[in-house]
């Protein structure tokens, strides 16, 4: 599902402690540590992968026949369609996930 981790190093983004990322004076992890404390490691809404087309269908990828000729052949092919799409966009989980960067081990085998 592609989800991404943050670029900031050695910055929880749900740890209460802020003592630790005090010390390296990176003001912009500072502040993003301040308003993320009350975050919660769950996540319930994501980004969608499906696409509506011209007729409102909803589908990952979309495909149009097209009739080539070759050499007096009639061949049919597929064209993928990449124009005129809509993205879904933000979709709700049906029941929430533990975000990426959740610095907690959850199970030791």
């Amino acid at each position: 599902m592609g989800g991404s981790g943050s670029k900031a190093k050695g910055v929880w983004p749900f740890s209460g402690n802020s003592s630790d990322s005090g010390s390296d004076g990176n003001e912009q992890s500072l502040a993003r540590l301040k308003g993320s404390r009350n975050a919660t490691p769950y996540v319930f809404t994501r980004r969608s992968s499906l696409y509506y087309d011209e007729d409102g269908d909803l589908a990952h990828e979309f495909y149009e026949e097209t009739v080539v000729t070759k050499n007096g052949r009639k061949r049919s092919k597929l064209k993928r369609i990449q124009k005129n799409l809509i993205p879904q966009g933000i979709v709700k989980l049906d029941h929430p996930c533990i975000h990426v960067d959740f610095p907690i081990v959850l199970c030791e085998v």
